[in-house]
């Protein structure tokens, strides 16, 4: 008897790809369609998506929210919303392709936003704070709305489909930015559809995940704690909030957040130098709740860069590559290749080991 797709269990599967252009030079999102095309089987068509990075610079100023709806009255809703508390600097629906493998799709808007000054000043917060509570309340409080997108210079473009024709649905051909991720998904646990498409977002951190974590309730209970409405069900959503919270609110650097979600043991973390084994074990000590456990390897893409990282013990694939001002990094060497055939290096990072890639000094991203 064969199996037919959606039948049997792919524990290796859903995609990751990344590139920078480490110059700042501006780059068309038609090489990510390319990248994913290359490995379509580890998707099965329940989600693809891709964020970009400098693809707004007539409104880096604003913060770009883009939103699914499910109809016309969580629209009015959320607007009225907006208007509350932003001044809407601009918003159109968000224009798409169509294609007959894209189906099902929800109303796709897309608004320029600031802060009303009066609001933003008797909230007590500071900025990046009171829009990420505005994200949180429409998320959790406006049924049939979800903000799926929420930085500056920045967006997130998702959907239920296979990554290259979510690509050509959103025409992120026409789209040119700095630096690029894609995720073609293979859900194993939670349905698919457009809200649990990959990357998840918060501000201007955006996460792809390939992998299935086991410690999703323990990381979620600790995170919403602090303000943070896991709404998804989904163990993506809740490494973006843990990204968030710790680079944002407690102000740690990326590699001090790898330390955590991704640390070492502790037999690993007594064989190092003196300083390493201090400066680690103070981080699990204080953070011990936001160990990501499971295989997984994830990219994180943020203003000026991204960071590549993998569980510890390496259960999932992951490589990365240069060439040039170009870095690379991807589930499969192949992806890779498609967009750049000959590379200066290529290399597999070691388990919990993060790979930073950022913006040269004085890069236009």
């Amino acid at each position: 008897m064969s199996l037919r797709e959606g039948q049997f269990r792919n524990p290796s599967g859903c995609a990751v790809v990344g590139v920078i252009d480490r110059s700042g030079d501006p780059m068309s999102g038609e090489g990510m369609i390319l990248a994913s095309e290359v490995m379509h089987d580890r998707s099965n068509g329940l989600g693809g998506g891709f964020a970009g990075y400098g693809i707004y610079p007539h409104y880096k100023e604003f913060y770009a929210f883009h939103l699914f709806y499910d109809g016309k009255t969580s629209q009015a809703e959320t607007e009225a919303f907006l208007g509350r508390h932003f001044e809407i600097v601009y918003s159109s629906e968000i224009q798409t392709r169509k294609l007959p493998s894209v189906t099902n799709e929800p109303l796709i808007y897309r608004y320029f936003l600031a802060p009303l000054p009066r609001k933003l000043a008797n909230s007590h917060l500071d900025e990046r704070e009171y829009v990420a509570r505005c994200v949180n309340r429409v998320n959790a409080e406006v049924k049939g709305a979800y903000v799926f997108s929420s930085g500056k210079n920045m967006g997130i473009f998702k959907g239920v489909g296979y990554p290259e024709d979510i690509g050509r649905f959103y025409r992120l051909e026409e789209y040119e930015g700095y630096a690029w991720t894609c995720h073609g998904r293979y859900p194993t646990n939670t349905p698919g559809w457009w809200g649990g498409a990959h990357p998840f977002g918060l501000l201007d951190f955006s996460i792809v995940h390939n992998g299935e974590i086991s410690s999703y309730d323990a990381n979620r209970r600790y995170i919403e704690m602090f303000g943070y409405k896991c709404t998804l069900q989904t163990d993506t959503e809740v490494i973006t909030y843990i990204i968030d919270y710790l680079v944002r609110k407690k102000g740690l650097t990326l590699e001090e957040v790898a330390h955590v979600i991704a640390a070492s043991f502790w037999t690993t973390i007594a064989e190092k130098g003196e300083d390493a084994r201090e400066r680690e074990t103070l981080l699990r000590r204080m953070f011990p709740s936001l160990l990501v456990t499971g295989p997984f390897s994830i990219i994180l893409g943020y203003t000026g860069g991204l960071m590549a990282l993998n569980d510890r013990l390496k259960l999932r694939s992951m490589v990365c590559a240069e060439k040039g001002s170009r870095a690379y990094i991807s589930s499969e060497e192949s992806a890779i290749r498609r967009i750049e055939p000959e590379l200066d290096k290529i290399w597999a990072p070691a388990g919990g080991e993060p790979v930073i890639f950022e913006l040269y000094e004085g890069g236009r991203g």
